[in-house]
């Protein structure tokens, strides 16, 4: 018995687990790219943008952002907060925590959606293990002396649905604790930046004002 045998062999509802596991393949892999891009590592980055704080100030900082463009949550977090440093601590924190919230929402878009195809898939499975064995009953009612193949008709086809609708549940569930992993760790580093830059901010030595920078983040 070949796939298309099984396939056959299993009736419509495998159809339905077949187009679910084609949208949680689709999903990881769209999420596991998206991941990829927003985890660049932004370490040297913060870095050198506290060096410049410290240096500078919040102005010089964010231009050296800006002409970074790094796509990582945590620098999105920091540049939030240093556009608003000018208006004192308070404000760039109260920023920092609404651009973190708006970064999470990035970070964690589609691991619900993966969540659900790992608790319906089973579902699905039993269902088609039902409407399996179901039909097998059924072969008694209708024939006195069933043959084994009358039987394996039902049969098959709730075993094979069991088997689909738990391989969809296992790469599903697998799949979303490994990006929530991933996700996890960049927003890590995205909250600890939220705690660290009003540190820097507060520093004596720093001046919180803009008015003295010329275009691109220079002391005039």
């Amino acid at each position: 018995m070949n796939v298309l045998d099984l396939i056959r062999a299993a009736g419509p509802l495998l159809w339905v687990l077949l187009l679910l596991s084609v949208y949680v393949v689709y999903l990881v892999a769209v999420r596991a790219q998206v991941l990829s891009r927003l985890g660049r590592d932004a370490g040297a980055l913060i870095e050198r943008a506290r060096a410049v704080t410290a240096e500078s100030g919040p102005a010089a900082a964010l231009a050296e952002i800006d002409r970074a463009a790094h796509p990582s949550p945590a620098v999105s977090v920091l540049r939030a907060g240093l556009s608003r440093a000018d208006r004192g601590v308070d404000a760039a924190t109260s920023a920092m925590q609404g651009a973190l919230i708006v970064e999470e929402d990035r970070l964690y878009t589609g691991l619900s959606a993966l969540g659900t195809a790992a608790q319906v898939a089973p579902l699905l499975g039993l269902l088609g293990t039902v409407i399996g064995m179901v039909r097998s009953f059924l072969v008694f009612s209708q024939t006195t002396a069933p043959t084994p193949e009358q039987l394996a008709t039902g049969i098959s086809e709730a075993l094979i649905n069991t088997a689909g609708g738990l391989i969809v549940a296992i790469v599903a569930y697998v799949a979303r604790g490994a990006l929530r992993a991933r996700a996890d760790r960049i927003a890590t580093q995205a909250e600890r930046v939220r705690e660290e830059l009003p540190g820097w901010l507060r520093r004596p030595e720093v001046s919180l004002s803009f008015d003295d920078m010329l275009p691109g983040g220079v002391r005039r």
